[in-house]
């Protein structure tokens, strides 16, 4: 990218098209900086997109100001709180009942650090984001798997079977919840949601609900907030602009306590709100509050893109298995009968020169499966498709 981009009807236009291979190796990020040149990165959750016109000028302001001081305020809350009231139809995100954390996963593990103990059980839906292993692992607390089922959702047997092994000595647990789901892209659905919270209430766990993705769903999908179902009252959840707008890199994030939780929200320690970037909260609080376009032409370019991998595989790699999921701009693809053993990435590595996250990392249920980032240009993603049947042939 040559300049930043400028107000002008092209920035409503897909962002996915707009970046050529030479401009996105000039980035010096984690997805193009891991692997040699001569490989295709369509692995980390980065965007291969300019940023939206207003969050330039919002960084670009603060900088030419010299805001670039500790954080305060509560306009990122209050620009989610518009947002899901105007996108989610969710008038409950009230402000008072939200924390500024340095991202979604130091957040979750604040909120696992208020509701349980050392050595207390966390249930994951497997397969899952690869750091909820490691995070929870690491704050010494034990990962109970509960696999989603066949068809990709949870599978609420499964989950219950999970719930009372976790509560059979009596201690406390947790519920570590992936909406929409990191790496299938299944967005959950009220009533499933709703089920959530009643199971959750039976055993009395306490449910996290890891909302990262939620701004990035099909047009004809619906996110619904866990907070914002029946039952849920109790419930804490992460959000944040971060996936949807790029802005990994700046890091800001919201914790958000259902009215049950509020008293453990107030337990938040305060050191913990000094951990965000005052650039990346007024980054992320002018996508949410005036880039709302510019996502939702990012979200047509991803649902082309979900049909256009579909297409592809079907001519090229039809042994693979692969459902266009409603949610995230990650495809979820079933390589086992290709025979390339557990870790199909690795050959897709080797043999072809496109770097996809293994599936094995993702816990139970990943063995066999790639994930693949379709927040890419249509000829990227079409040229990382023939590598890939390269690789098999």
């Amino acid at each position: 990218m040559d300049s930043a981009p400028r107000d002008t009807p092209d920035d409503n236009a897909n962002p996915l098209h707009r970046l050529s291979l030479d401009a996105l190796r000039r980035r010096t990020s984690m997805k193009w900086r891991t692997y040699p040149e001569d490989v295709l990165p369509l692995w980390v959750a980065e965007m291969d997109v300019p940023l939206a016109a207003p969050v330039v000028r919002a960084i670009t302001d603060a900088v030419a100001l010299g805001d670039t001081g500790y954080p305060a305020g509560t306009a990122y809350a209050g620009a989610l709180a518009d947002f899901a009231r105007t996108r989610w139809g969710w008038d409950g995100l009230a402000v008072e009942r939200t924390a500024i954390v340095p991202d979604v996963m130091l957040g979750i593990v604040e909120m696992l650090k208020l509701i349980t103990g050392p050595g207390d059980p966390v249930v994951v839906n497997c397969p899952v984001y690869p750091p909820f292993y490691q995070f929870v692992t690491h704050m010494d607390r034990r990962v109970v798997e509960a696999p989603l089922g066949g068809d990709l959702r949870i599978d609420f047997a499964t989950l219950e079977e999970a719930f009372r092994h976790a509560t059979a000595g009596g201690g406390r647990a947790a519920y570590l919840l992936c909406s929409p789901h990191n790496p299938t892209g299944t967005v959950h659905g009220a009533e499933e949601l709703a089920a959530v919270a009643a199971l959750a209430d039976r055993y009395g766990i306490r449910v996290v609900a890891d909302e990262i993705h939620a701004p990035v769903v099909a047009h004809d999908a619906v996110f619904v907030p866990y907070l914002s179902v029946p039952g849920a009252e109790n419930g804490l959840a992460l959000m944040s602009a971060s996936k949807a707008w790029n802005l990994a890199g700046l890091k800001a994030a919201l914790a958000v306590a259902g009215p049950a939780a509020a008293d453990d929200l107030a337990r938040l320690p305060e050191e913990v709100s000094h951990g965000p970037s005052h650039v990346g909260i007024i980054a992320h609080t002018a996508a949410l509050r005036d880039g709302r376009d510019w996502l939702d032409a990012v979200r047509t370019g991803i649902d082309d893109n979900r049909r256009l991998l579909a297409d592809l595989l079907a001519d090229r790699l039809p042994r693979v298995r692969y459902r266009p999921a409603a949610g995230t701009y990650l495809a979820w693809l079933d390589c086992r009968p290709l025979g390339l053993g557990d870790d199909p990435a690795a050959a897709f590595l080797t043999r072809g020169r496109v770097a996809l996250s293994p599936g094995p990392s993702f816990g139970t249920g990943g063995a066999g499966h790639v994930r693949l980032n379709l927040a890419t240009s249509p000829g990227l993603l079409t040229e990382a498709v023939r590598r890939m049947a390269a690789a098999v042939d």
